[in-house]
């Protein structure tokens, strides 16, 4: 049962026109959307006319990015029951997104998540730090993005890596240059549906072996490897360690600027949540399948081949699909796999460029003084720098493990975003420097500690022993910086932005004035 050769590395007719028939059509989309893409609020939210239906099948597609659907599927390939920590992380980090931030950020935003939390503080110290936040996250996702698709793409159709990442980055920047947040959506929804279909076929398929009965799957995965694939504590032993890595990808998930800058597509507050309503089910959906093809793999494929194909267990989900469809279903995952990378990329330039652009450029630079067309202008040329730096930094990482880097961009989203976004909407008291201090101590410890823990110091740097023993920071990093922000609020009041919070208030829960 597992002792097939696959193909997986020689070129596959199928994936190469599966891709090039998805390109073709994203980029007669981009075509369209660039015909409208004329203003800034058209620009970087589609013009606020995304519906919540279409949102949320966008939000899952620029949530259920390649590490969620090969990196998940390895882990449970390869570990078992505790691969299901990062879907149960990933996954209830919406209903904090929908309870919480979904609409403040949409009442009281334009077009990034710097703009709720400088609503009623002081603009250019706060947004400076957000910016830094920010750009760190969408920094270490790129390059993790980047690399990953230049491996796939170099074992999917015998490209070498560089070609491959010259590719994925002259794409993206097409995407986003020519059709903004409009041509994105579209993108992620086409991507999203292609992904929960290809996996759904795949499950099926894997499920026909065992009569559909889960637990006939589940069964002879412990036939095979014993029941301690069925338990915890395969993959993460410390128990603290498991809580920490559950913090960052719950409360990460509501700190990435790519995802929460979505909810500025939708015309209103209701809206913004129905979104997060459709994505939560779209998205839990998907990890009970990404659940199922993980033990499908361990059991159809086995282990020994999927690490003789990747140590790190990615190509699980590419080998199941070859083990039940054959080279023809293999290359249609390949080509949805590279769809998933090429649409969270281009979300994550966009939000990038958002950044730099009415963050840095409007509101910092120019003081809020900035017409339209240059803050346009502006944000265009940060969307060709971002994808030539993406560009070098997946080139400048060939062959390195980055897949610290994703976890390194969940920590710094829930230790620097998250608790100036919490404490700007809900605490009166928050001042201008507690927030300012909140991010940078938040990105400074989450950062450090990543550096010091066994993912970086013992595994890449060669050291003999981590100085800081869990390889997941969050749960030190992230009340520190909520720590730091209440203590520098207290030292440093803010008695306007008090005086404001009233004012907030009101847009907050009623909408009144919200673009």
């Amino acid at each position: 049962m597992n002792t097939f050769t696959s193909t997986i590395g020689q070129p596959n007719a199928t994936s190469i026109i599966f891709f090039f028939v998805f390109i073709v059509a994203t980029l007669v989309i981009t075509y369209y959307a660039a015909r409208r893409s004329r203003s800034a609020s058209q620009f970087y939210a589609a013009g606020r006319s995304v519906t919540g239906w279409q949102n949320g099948l966008a939000l899952a597609g620029d949530y259920m990015s390649a590490a969620s659907f090969l990196g998940i599927a390895g882990l449970v390939s390869l570990k078992g029951y505790d691969g299901l920590i990062y879907s149960i992380g990933f996954l209830v980090g919406w209903p904090i997104i929908m309870f919480l931030i979904a609409e403040p950020l949409r009442n009281l935003g334009k077009y990034t998540f710097a703009d709720v939390v400088a609503y009623r503080l002081s603009q250019k110290p706060i947004r400076v730090a957000a910016s830094v936040g920010s750009l760190l996250t969408v920094c270490f996702y790129l390059i993790a993005q980047m690399v990953g698709s230049g491996s796939l793409i170099k074992m999917m159709f015998g490209l070498p890596y560089e070609t491959a990442i010259i590719i994925v980055g002259a794409v993206m920047i097409a995407y986003v240059l020519f059709g903004g947040m409009l041509a994105t959506t579209w993108v992620q929804i086409i991507k999203a549906v292609l992904l929960l279909a290809g996996a759904t076929v795949m499950v099926l398929m894997a499920l026909s072996r065992f009569d559909f009965d889960v637990t006939a799957l589940f069964g002879a995965a412990a036939a095979t490897y014993g029941e301690k694939v069925l338990n915890p504590g395969g993959l993460v032993a410390n128990p603290l360690d498991a809580v920490s890595l559950g913090i960052a990808l719950m409360f990460g998930t509501a700190g990435l600027p790519h995802i929460l800058m979505r909810f500025y597509t939708v015309p209103d507050a209701k809206a913004a949540r129905k979104s997060v309503f459709y994505a939560t089910g779209l998205i839990g959906y998907f990890y009970i399948l990404t659940f199922i093809i993980g033990f499908a793999a361990m059991v159809l494929v086995g282990r020994d081949v999927i690490l003789k194909m990747d140590a790190g267990g990615n190509m699980a989900a590419l080998l199941l699909a070859e083990v039940t469809g054959g080279t023809v279903f293999l290359g249609f995952i390949a080509a949805v796999a590279f769809a998933t990378i090429l649409a969270v990329v281009a979300g994550l330039t966009l939000a990038g460029a958002t950044t730099l652009s009415h963050d840095l450029y409007a509101n910092v630079f120019r003081a809020g003084r900035s017409t339209e067309e240059n803050e346009m202008k502006v944000a265009k040329r940060a969307t060709i720098g971002l994808g030539v730096a993406a560009i070098l930094l997946g080139l400048a990482f060939k062959g390195q493990n980055v897949a610290f880097m994703v976890g390194l961009a969940f920590a710094i989203a829930a230790s620097a975003n998250f608790p100036a976004l919490i404490l700007s909407i809900l605490w009166k008291g928050t001042s201008t420097f507690g927030a300012t201090a909140s991010i940078v101590a938040g990105a400074a410890a989450a950062v450090g500690l990543i550096v010091l823990s066994p993912t970086v110091w013992v595994d890449i740097l060669g050291n003999a022993a981590p100085i800081f023993p869990w390889k997941n920071p969050a749960l030190v990093s992230m009340p520190f910086a909520f720590l730091v922000g209440w203590l520098g609020s207290v030292l440093v009041p803010d008695a306007r932005a008090q005086s404001l919070y009233a004012a907030q208030q009101i847009r907050n829960y009623l909408g009144v004035g919200a673009e």
